[in-house]
C-alpha cells in the first residue's frame, strides 16, 4: 500500500495468484463466514505468519524499546528475532 503524494489517496497493489478451484471455494466460503473480503483474510494471514510491513515492524521496535528500555540497536535485534520466530511457526 502506498500513499499517492499528489492525491493523498491510499493506493494498493494488485496481485494475481493461481489456486485450485477447491482452495478458491474454501477461501471464498471462509471470507463469507467471517464477513470479510478474501483480501482481508489474506492480509490477516500474512500478519499472522509474521510478514510485516515496515510500519508495523517500526511499531514493534518502538513497543519493545518502551517495555524493555532497550537501545535502538538492541530493540531492532529483538524485533528481527521475534519476526523470524513468528515466520517459523
Amino acid at each position: 500500500m502506498l500513499w499517492c503524494q499528489y492525491t493523498k489517496v491510499l493506493m494498493m497493489a494488485r496481485l494475481t495468484i493461481s489456486l485450485s478451484d477447491e482452495r478458491h471455494r474454501a477461501l471464498r466460503e471462509a471470507a463469507v463466514k467471517r464477513r470479510k473480503t478474501i483480501g482481508q483474510l489474506i492480509e490477516e494471514s500474512l500478519e499472522f505468519y509474521g510478514i510485516k510491513t515496515q510500519r508495523s515492524a517500526e511499531q514493534l521496535v518502538a513497543k519493545a524499546r518502551a517495555h524493555a528500555s532497550l537501545s535502538e540497536a538492541d530493540a531492532v535485534r529483538l524485533a528481527v528475532a521475534e519476526t523470524r520466530a513468528a515466520r517459523r511457526r
